[in-house]
């Protein structure tokens, strides 16, 4: 099988009380298990079933008859990269590389926060607010639902599930809250470099 569901980078219990464990048990047991389960169902048996996952979300992209598989497997592929985007202890302003290009392209670390957290805030409904390196030059984009970058040619360094599954159980509502926290509490930087190197 092409889809397979990840174990998480960490313990269940590892990021609370920012995100709980009843929220990771629920939105990786249970919901990016299903998209692993359904994406698998929908390639069984055609030409995407021995592809690689990258390759699946590309070549459904865009195609109305390949609709559910793209839904499927861009999930798993944003789940799968959501998850290595956090970690406890994380947070705060970057190092290393990705600390001088965000200087360089956004003209400081609270413009960049600020345009990560309104990009979340205002996706409407369901979807991603994402850093990505877009011709050289990092830029904030959102994505409805399943969408995601790649299939227009950026390439992905960090992002934030605006999905109500990622926060309700622990922020309700508060989806400005739960996206400051995010900020401040648990950005992974050290893998936002590695996507960057």
């Amino acid at each position: 099988m092409a889809i397979t569901l990840p174990d998480l980078p960490y313990p269940k219990n590892a990021l609370a009380p920012y995100i709980s464990e009843q929220t990771l048990e629920f939105h990786h047991g249970k919901h990016h298990k299903a998209y692993v389960d359904n994406g698998n169902k929908l390639i069984a048996g055609t030409d995407l079933e021995n592809l690689d996952l990258e390759t699946i979300v590309r070549k459904s992209a865009g195609d109305p008859s390949k609709a559910g598989v793209f839904n499927n497997a861009a999930q798993v592929w944003n789940h799968t990269f959501y998850w290595q985007c956090m970690k406890p202890g994380g947070g705060g302003p970057p190092t290393g590389a990705i600390a001088q290009k965000i200087a360089a392209d956004f003209g400081g670390y609270e413009k960049f926060v600020e345009e990560l957290k309104n990009a979340g805030v205002t996706q409407f409904g369901s979807g991603w607010a994402w850093l990505v390196l877009n011709g050289g030059k990092l830029q904030i984009v959102k994505t409805a639902n399943a969408g995601n970058p790649i299939t227009d040619g950026m390439k992905p360094l960090l992002v934030v599930d605006v999905w109500e599954h990622a926060y309700y159980l622990d922020y309700q509502n508060r989806r400005p809250d739960y996206l400051a926290t995010f900020v401040d509490k648990l950005i992974n930087w050290d893998f936002v470099n590695s996507c960057l190197a």
